[in-house]
């Protein structure tokens, strides 16, 4: 993609992405974290149907030109969560789906993709091995892609839950949010600046995967290597580079991002699951992480949300978390 970002996504693309999601993805609620103060409510993106927050950026992009995409069939390159929703939404819709992965992409993500009827191809685990392969894919057969950050009706699809926040909190002060390639934080930070102008968005990353941070800090894309990213635990969270478009709403709308250590997303995990009753998968807890070892990094507020991104972990890793002291 061009490093030219074009303009920044608008609340009415949002409320129209809306509108074609309403009945589709789950309009999840707000959960208080007990215990946390300042008060802190969690956006469990983990109840979709897929599992994680992709769902709404994946069918309203696909429903963005769903004549073009029966006709033609769609690709989408992922690390999971975002080729789950792809295959999820086209068996929906019915169109076929080719889904490109990285090879030590989660079996949980995998096992889902290939159940939902989409054909499942494999690539080395770097960003340019999946780019490269989804490009020939749509080359070659004509297929249109469904990116999974940077493009407009992703962010849009993503910017549906900035919405419902607002909706339901409007007295909101910080909203929390993950960063892998940017589209969730952009289409939040996109409704929420439309809708609750006070509020601040802050980003959060893993410390082994924290190109955006170093993006924001230098105030130009930052890739970091592959194999350095690969490290996090937070398989949603290893995209080594931000991507054009959602970089563009980060530098307007973002205040900070926030580094957390692995330790800090197993324990959000461990938490999450004990004290709320819900699971994360550690990337999914990274928000939770940064409210509750983080807090004097984060802007004063009042009332925080934090968005529990996903929640398709391994089960292995998950018994393994919750067994541990």
């Amino acid at each position: 993609m061009s490093d030219e970002a074009g303009e920044l996504v608008t609340e009415d693309e949002i409320q129209d992405a809306a509108q074609r999601l309403d009945g589709v993805a789950v309009r999840t609620p707000l959960v208080p974290f007990p215990g946390v103060m300042p008060s802190l409510f969690l956006k469990p993106e983990s109840l979709q149907p897929t599992g994680a927050f992709k769902l709404r950026g994946a069918y309203a992009a696909i429903t963005a030109d769903l004549g073009l995409a029966r006709q033609r069939g769609v690709v989408a390159h992922s690390s999971g969560n975002h080729g789950h929703a792809v295959a999820y939404a086209a068996a929906l819709l019915g169109v076929r789906a080719v889904v490109v992965v990285p090879e030590n992409a989660p079996k949980t993500k995998t096992d889902a993709i290939v159940r939902y009827g989409a054909e499942l191809v494999r690539t080395a685990p770097s960003m340019a091995a999946r780019v490269a392969a989804t490009s020939q894919l749509a080359a070659d057969h004509g297929y249109l892609t469904i990116p999974p950050f940077d493009d407009r009706r992703v962010i849009a699809g993503q910017g549906t839950i900035g919405l419902e926040i607002a909706a339901d909190c409007p007295q909101v002060d910080l909203v929390v949010v993950p960063i892998s390639g940017g589209g969730l934080i952009s289409g939040i930070a996109a409704a929420i600046k439309a809708r609750c102008p006070r509020a601040a968005v802050v980003g959060v990353e893993p410390e082994l995967a924290a190109d955006a941070a170093d993006s924001l800090r230098r105030g130009e894309r930052i890739a970091w290597p592959a194999a350095q990213v690969q490290r996090t635990v937070a398989d949603a969270l290893r995209v080594e580079q931000v991507g054009v478009l959602p970089f563009a709403h980060i530098r307007e709308y973002v205040t900070s991002i926030v580094t957390v250590s692995e330790q800090q997303m197993l324990t959000a995990v461990r938490r999450l699951a004990h004290e709320v009753r819900l699971i994360a998968e550690p990337g999914g807890a990274a928000a939770a992480a940064a409210c509750l070892f983080h807090a004097a990094e984060l802007p004063r507020a009042r009332t925080q949300v934090a968005i529990l991104s996903g929640g398709n972990i391994d089960p292995t890793l998950l018994a393994s978390v919750l067994g541990a002291d």
